[in-house]
């Protein structure tokens, strides 16, 4: 047994372990064979439950009056929460306040400010402008011929473009604003001088998004900017805070996830070439290709929940007040939930993983993500041909989202 299995609170609050996923997977099925909801007390973290099985997490997501969103919504450490803490008014130990935090009336309320625009038919509606968008990044792709890192200039850009559309910030703010989102999700120790905190990488998002704020106050447009801007619940506006917390919330987790699953989502037709095979002489795969990306990737390894009242979960009793934590890509392989789960098959049928959550909780970009999916590799397989690995790959260390950060390439153009 390695010394994952023997020290599994060290583990689960090592940013590295994230990004290794040779220790992450064999360590999640120990889990859901032996102790699928664990009580688990890393240091420097306040304990919690550790569900590791799909069909409790399942239970868990389709019961939110039992375990709420708030007040703990991911994995930080417990200094940073009380820091958070004294500096809110609320009092609240999270870095902003947004959907992934509020539960019943204030969650629904906050949701549909946008919820129509995501909603499939919305987003149906999106395809001629976001196939404009995935075809410009294949011809940035085509013009790196016949090497690129894929992960770095391709896949971290394309989705950060077509988010960044919807919400009104011109092309050339991109790179500050994809430096901001790998602060905000990356835990790596830092390099030589202490890195900022995320607390004051937060501030900067809110001091950029302000402006347009503004802006779409003065000047309402018919935009996803407009109606976060202008978004009223119960007659009464937003808060700033709650209004950048939104904008926070969709610049980051709207490109983060996608562009993680892109990338993983390459990387792993690399490493299934039959999978490439199938896919280039059936093109109607790239329908069901999407899922089988985010299920393969699941780059939100966790959301937390809280228990509202005693209970019991898996023969596990559950206390009022007790942390939950949901590990998603341990649930997206459980081999009683998905047939061959360690696998990468892009025909799966019934592909009912949890990578995008479940329940009135699931994420609201999911159609959109989906899309920019299927129209970016439909221009690749147009457009590239034989591509291959040509050096190592590098994974981000995040104890809640996670992704390729290098996928070094060699390709073909097609003539």
């Amino acid at each position: 047994m390695n010394s994952d299995m023997t020290n599994i609170d060290r583990a689960i609050g090592d940013p590295a372990f994230y990004a290794d996923l040779d220790r992450y997977y064999p360590l999640f099925r120990h889990l859901r064979q032996n102790d699928p909801v664990r009580w688990t007390e890393p240091s420097g973290f306040r304990a919690f439950w550790l569900v590791s099985r799909h069909a409790d997490i399942m239970e868990v997501e389709r019961a939110p009056l039992r375990f709420l969103n708030a007040p703990r919504a991911i994995l930080t450490r417990a200094a940073v929460e009380q820091q958070m803490a004294q500096s809110r008014e609320n009092g609240e130990g999270n870095l902003i306040r947004s959907m992934n935090n509020m539960d019943g009336d204030a969650h629904r309320q906050n949701r549909a400010i946008t919820s129509k625009e995501f909603l499939l038919p919305s987003v149906n509606r999106m395809t001629e402008q976001v196939d404009e968008v995935a075809a410009e990044f294949i011809d940035r792709l085509v013009a790196r011929a016949p090497e690129c890192d894929f992960a770095s200039e391709i896949a971290s850009w394309y989705p950060l473009r077509v988010v960044m559309t919807l919400l009104g910030v011109p092309k050339e703010d991109e790179a500050k604003l994809l430096h901001l989102t790998m602060q905000i999700f990356d835990d790596s120790p830092a390099e030589g001088a202490e890195s900022k905190s995320k607390m004051e990488t937060a501030q900067e998002f809110f001091d950029y998004f302000r402006p347009i704020v503004e802006d779409r106050r003065a000047n309402p447009q018919e935009d996803i900017a407009s109606k976060v801007a202008n978004a009223t619940i119960n007659g009464k506006p937003l808060d700033d805070f709650e209004t950048y917390s939104y904008f926070l919330t969709l610049a980051t987790a709207g490109h983060d996830t996608t562009s993680s699953s892109i990338s993983g989502g390459l990387l792993a037709l690399l490493e299934y070439p039959d999978e490439m095979r199938k896919l280039r002489e059936n093109p109607s795969l790239l329908d069901t290709l999407p899922d089988e990306m985010i299920r393969w990737t699941a780059p939100v390894k966790h959301f937390f929940r809280t228990a509202s009242e005693d209970c019991e979960l898996a023969g596990k009793a559950i206390s009022k007040g007790d942390s939950i934590m949901l590990a998603f890509p341990s649930g997206c392989r459980d081999e009683a939930a998905f047939d061959q789960p360690d696998a990468f098959r892009i025909d799966r049928q019934n592909n009912r993983h949890l990578a995008l959550g479940a329940g009135p909780h699931a994420c609201l970009g999911q159609h959109l993500a989906r899309l920019e999916l299927r129209l970016f590799f439909k221009h690749l397989l147009e457009r590239i041909d034989d591509i291959e690995l040509a050096g190592p790959v590098r994974r981000s260390e995040s104890l809640f989202i996670s992704g390729l950060t290098s996928l070094p390439i060699r390709f073909k153009v097609r003539q």
